[in-house]
């Protein structure tokens, strides 16, 4: 009975030291994973901070674009109004000539 309860005994304590072998080896991996996470955070903080700063950099081209669209839309503007005129224009004229 002696032998059958050490059995017993050293079986549990086994299992129970496998158990926390398996805990230690699955903390050293998450602990791995995180330092991998850490790492691709770190990147992608950086890459962000350099693309916002390109960014910034861009701004004055890109608030320098903003206006010559603007203008290019109200020189359209205008280009349409002369179209328009001088197609009232030259309907007069065509008028006149007939006269």
């Amino acid at each position: 009975m002696f032998n059958k309860m050490a059995t017993y005994l050293t079986g549990e304590l086994t299992a129970t030291s496998e158990d926390y072998k398996l805990l230690e080896n699955m903390n050293k991996l998450t602990s791995l994973k995180y330092l991998e996470m850490k790492d691709i955070a770190i990147n992608i903080s950086r890459n962000l901070k350099d693309l916002n700063q390109k960014y910034a950099d861009l701004q004055p081209y890109l608030e320098q674009i903003n206006l010559i669209e603007e203008q290019v839309a109200a020189l359209e503007q205008a280009a349409y109004k002369l179209d328009a005129y001088s197609k009232k224009l030259e309907a007069k004229y065509k008028k006149l000539e007939k006269r």
